[in-house]
This record gives C-alpha cells, structure tokens and sequence, in this order.
C-alpha cells in the first residue's frame, strides 16, 4: 500500500517570500541583494531557478576566517544582519565612507523582527586601529588591509560597541537605492514636515537645493534617497527616522505586488554590482522561510538618538562627534534584541526552513524484513523537517545498506538526508530524468534498520 502526504511550496512563493522577509526586516537596501545574487546563473539556468541552483559553499566577500559566524544550516538563533549604505559617487573605485548604518535582525523563535538605526558620527572604539567615528570603520578595513575588508572591520566594530553578534552584512550604493526605488513602481510616504535642504550634496562635491512638501507624496527613486540622505532638522536623527519610513513604506509596496517571471531578469541586471553581501543564497532562503510568519506588528523599531548621546567637539581639529551613553544604548540593544528565554517548547528550525525551500518529495522503501521499518522512518523524518510522500515496501528484502535515488536537484535535501540516515557517498545514485511521482527514492536497508532498533 502506499501512504501519500502533500506539502511545500512553489519556487514562486519562495522567491517572494524571499524578499518580503527582507523588507519585512526594515532592510530596504536587502532585497536589492537577491537580484545581485543570482544574476551570474540567470543565463545558464532556466526558471524556476529556485528548485535547480546548486550553491556552492563557499566564504562569501567579506567574511574573514576569525570571524564566528553561525551556520544557518544548523542554528536557531536570531540572524543579526549589517545594512551599510556607501557614499559611492559615480564610477568611483573607493575606498568610501557608510552614509548609512543600519543593523537588522531576525528571530526564528518569535517571528519577529527589529531594526536599529546607528547615527554615523557615534564616537566608538574600532577594533585595532583606536577611537575614531563609526562610519570610518569601513573605510580604514580597506585601506588598512584588515582581513574581510572594510565591511568586516565594520561589522566588528558594531558588534563589539553594541555588545551582540553581527553575524551578515549587506552593503548598497545610492545608485543600487534608487533602481530598486524605480523598479518596484517608486514609494508613497507620508511626509510629517516639510523638508527644504540647501546643502544636500550632488554628485561633483558640491551643493544642491531639494524641497520636499509635507503631505502625502510619492516618490521615485531620486526624491526617495533625498528624503533618506537629507540632513535637514535634527542632523543624523531626524534622517534615521525618515530612513525607517522609507524602508517600511517598501516593505508595504512589495507586499502588494505580484512578481512576474518576466520581471525577474530585468530586475536582476539592473543590480549589476551595486550590492555585496555574505549571506549565501541557501541562506537567504532559510531566512525567507522563516520571514513569511513576521507580521508588521511584529517589527520593532528604535534609533541611538539624541537622549542617548552628546553632541562633543573634539580638539584639535575641531571634529564634531556624538559620544555616546552606553548605559542608555545597551539597555536599547537589549530590548531590540533580547535574549533568548528558556524554550518551553522547541524552536522553529532553520533546517526546516531551507527543506521547505526545495520541497523535494521522497519516497521511502523498506528493503528488510522489519516490518513498520518504512512507516516509522516516515514518521520520524517528517517530524524533522522532510516532505516523505509515500513508503511502502522494496521489491525485494535484502538490502544491507541503505541507498538514496536522486531523479531531482535537490542539493540540500540530499546532503542532510544521507548524514540523516547514514548513507555512504557511494551509496547515492543519480538517474537522470525526472521522475514524475518523486525526487528522491530512499531504500532502507539492514544498517538503518539495526540503528532504529536500538
């Protein structure tokens, strides 16, 4: 008799889900990144690329060997991720300054998300090189060498001063800003006062006047980085405000749309090479996965302003920096990204997640003489996470080993399901083809059978 159980999800939904979760999480810039991502394979692989990419798994830019970073395959802790937005003008070949500090997490446990803004001038300690503003840690990574680059000096930096992980970073220019702006049809804001600047820099070092009214408005591309750049007010913390509107009022546009196949390679050129990131695409999907559950509610907010910092000039030169009251910032940090409490009940696992994302449907067969073997596998797999679809008996009885038949790429699933059940290299087959019932056929032999009885 065969036993049939349906789940997973289209490529379809993964892909948006993909970038809601990133939105979601106050990271305007992150959505970008997807596009960057997998724009090499676009060529090569015909949609839905989603079930057919193989990632390879290797150390992203930015990722340096004494950094700790969790493994997402395995983790069920919150992903704290890095939004850095440079000060690249033109085909400028750098090193830059952060225009914009932004640290994003998300927490697999309560579904929930939040977003911290980061004033650049905050006076800090940047590991290795002494005090100096945080926005200049980027900058001093590249030209002083520091192993990963600017952007790993940078994550250091925030880790150490907030006193939490920085476990990913996205990084984004003004240019990669606005054609996402432009490509998702520009974004409508409530604007609460008036914005007239002056000095909003151009793109040759000088000045320029932007007005923008209050009131409803909407806005392209151009007029939406103005909004988030300009220093109009209140210096660094008016803008951190208006930069927060400006991400949730994407995060409420893409969640109204309706992504088209035919959209996604336009999209994805048009990223070119304004975004970087460490987060591996595997990864990204897990995130995603765990995304589709956060609810805007869900989305805290906060910002090291003004209450919690001091405007102080520094001699000799005069520079203006806001040295900060660590006392009243930690506490922030520690209710936008508490702890985690004693689980009373087990986590939401990332490992589930990234099977939900290739949603490979498996077979199982009972190649022994112990009768329930095949059902009491089913169950015990689907309990961690594994789409089995039938199970029922082999042709034949006397298997001593047990052997994986792989008719789908499904890279993920197969990895974690032979180190599941123990399965040699050479005992994974690949036929090629599709099936059309299955994607994976596992034949259970004598080895599992003595290890699930004890």
């Amino acid at each position: 008799m065969r036993h049939e159980n349906t789940s997973g999800s289209s490529w379809r939904q993964a892909l948006v889900s993909f970038v809601l979760v990133l939105i979601a999480s106050g990271a305007l810039y992150s959505g970008y990144f997807f596009f960057c991502t997998v724009r090499a394979l676009v060529a090569s692989v015909p949609l839905p690329f989603a079930e057919s990419v193989a990632v390879a798994h290797t150390l992203p830019p930015g990722r340096s060997s004494e950094q700790e970073l969790p493994d997402l395959v395995n983790a069920k802790e919150r992903a704290n991720i890095l939004l850095l937005g440079i000060d690249q003008r033109g085909d400028e070949a750098g090193p830059w300054r952060t225009d914009t500090l932004i640290l994003a997490s998300i927490d697999p446990a309560t579904n929930s998300a939040a977003i911290l803004s980061i004033p650049r001038d905050l006076y800090v300690t940047i590991p290795g090189y002494g005090e100096g503003r945080i926005n200049t840690a980027h900058i001093t990574g590249d030209v002083r060498g520091y192993p990963g680059g600017g952007v790993a000096l940078a994550k250091k930096t925030v880790s150490e001063a907030l006193g939490i992980p920085v476990h990913y970073y996205v990084r984004i220019n003004f240019t990669g800003f606005e054609k996402l702006v432009d490509a998702i049809g520009g974004l409508t804001i409530n604007v609460e006062t008036t914005i007239h600047d002056e000095k909003y820099p151009d793109n040759n070092y000088g000045y320029m006047t932007v007005h923008i009214p209050a009131g409803i408005q909407h806005m392209d591309g151009v007029t939406a980085l103005q909004y988030a750049r300009s220093r109009h007010g209140n210096s660094d913390f008016d803008r951190m405000g208006r930069q927060q509107a400006v991400m949730l009022a994407a995060r409420d546009k893409l969640l109204s749309l309706d992504f088209s196949l035919a959209s996604i390679p336009k999209l994805i050129k048009l990223a070119g090479d304004s975004v970087q990131t460490d987060l591996t695409l595997e990864e990204m999907l897990a995130l995603a996965e765990i995304g589709k559950r956060i609810d805007r509610a869900n989305i805290s907010q906060g910002a090291i302003d003004a209450t919690m910092t001091t405007t102080t000039v520094l001699p000799p030169n005069g520079a203006m920096v806001e040295m900060p009251q660590w006392d009243k910032i930690h506490a922030l940090v520690a209710d936008l990204f508490p702890s985690p409490a004693p689980e009373a009940s087990p986590r939401p696992s990332l490992v589930e997640a990234q099977l939900a994302n290739e949603a490979a449907r498996i077979e199982l067969q009972n190649g022994t003489l112990a009768g329930s073997l095949a059902q009491d596998a089913a169950a015990d797999l689907r309990g961690k996470g594994f789409n089995v679809v039938l199970y029922d008996n082999a042709s034949r009885f006397d298997y001593a080993d047990t052997a994986l038949v792989v008719y789908a790429d499904k890279p993920y699933t197969v990895e974690t399901l032979a180190t599941e059940l123990g399965v040699a290299p050479e005992n994974v087959r690949r036929e090629a083809g599709s099936h059309s019932d299955i994607d994976i056929l596992v034949i259970l032999g004598r080895d599992y059978a003595q290890r699930a009885g004890g």
